[in-house]
């Protein structure tokens, strides 16, 4: 019996309850629009009008379009002629370096996306979430973990899942899809939280930071276990008090470390909120509070 966890966006259900199913939902790779190049790929025409998928894109645009305003000064003008054309296309040879740098930055995210996903992809290249195989999952981590550790997982790739995620959320149809992209940005975010500890302080253990820390690695499948087994009102020994002010404190220092308006701080405020999120309902369930 398979067991799925219905993720939505911001890292944690509507509801705790674990449904049960038989069914998988699959899809056609070639359906994907992130698989598809032709999406990506900016017209690029004499008046340079470009869309770009990256977080710099508009910054990059605007120079552009800069570039163009000038050349169209620099051709008006009735002196030195000559000299004014052959100085626009020099310009306009540096914007076409810009931009083809540009767009091999944008495939190169999604080959990246692709090779993390491609351990669920099988051989009729159709994806099925959850995958069939457990070990499917365990290869994208490792995959994933392999490109962040080459520092190939930056706001350019960031920017690609997230907005494959916006396109998988209106397919009614794919939800499997939304939730295997929630899955890479899971990945992500306890990947990086990860790499620092604030559970000890002297010789003295944190124990609400510990408990957060253990929540951070863990799947999301194994939230509500560790919730219950590690809560006071449970079997645990932490308060849900402490376990919020240590989750708020995480991320006021998330805040500090990334740069404001970026991915990467979206995604992992994020998902600390999920986290945050996810012991409020448990701490309701166990109270005897309705939802």
């Amino acid at each position: 019996m398979a067991t799925t966890t219905i993720l939505r966006c911001g890292f944690f259900p509507t509801s705790l309850h674990h449904h049960h199913t038989h069914h998988f939902q699959t899809w056609k790779v070639k359906t994907l629009g992130m698989m598809g190049k032709n999406k990506l790929t900016p017209s690029i025409t004499r008046r340079r009008t470009m869309v770009f998928a990256v977080n710099d894109a508009e910054k990059s645009f605007k120079q552009t379009v800069e570039v163009d305003r000038l050349i169209d000064v620099l051709r008006d003008s009735n002196e030195k002629e000559k000299d004014y054309e052959e100085l626009a296309l020099s310009i306009m040879s540096i914007v076409d370096r810009l931009v083809n740098k540009t767009r091999e930055k944008i495939e190169s995210s999604t080959d990246i996306l692709k090779s993390i996903l491609q351990p669920v992809v099988d051989v009729e290249e159709e994806i099925a979430w959850p995958p069939r195989d457990p070990e499917a999952l365990v290869q994208m981590e490792k995959e994933l973990n392999l490109r962040e550790q080459e520092g190939q997982l930056d706001e350019g790739f960031l920017a690609e899942v997230n907005a494959q995620l916006r396109q998988a959320n209106e397919d009614v149809d794919k939800p499997g899809l939304a939730a295997m992209l929630q899955k890479v940005l899971q990945l992500y975010a306890s990947r990086i939280l990860s790499k620092r500890s604030y559970a000890m302080k002297g010789n003295e253990i944190l124990k609400a930071e510990e408990f957060l820390e253990n929540i951070i690695k863990a799947p999301e499948e194994e939230w509500n276990r560790l919730l219950l087994n590690g809560l006071t009102l449970g079997k645990g020994e932490v308060a849900a008090d402490d376990l919020y002010a240590v989750i708020k404190k995480r991320i006021e220092r998330t805040l500090i470390r990334t740069e404001g308006g970026s991915y990467q701080q979206r995604v992992l405020t994020e998902f600390l909120r999920g986290i945050k999120s996810r012991a409020e309902q448990i701490v309701q369930i166990l109270e005897g509070k309705p939802q």
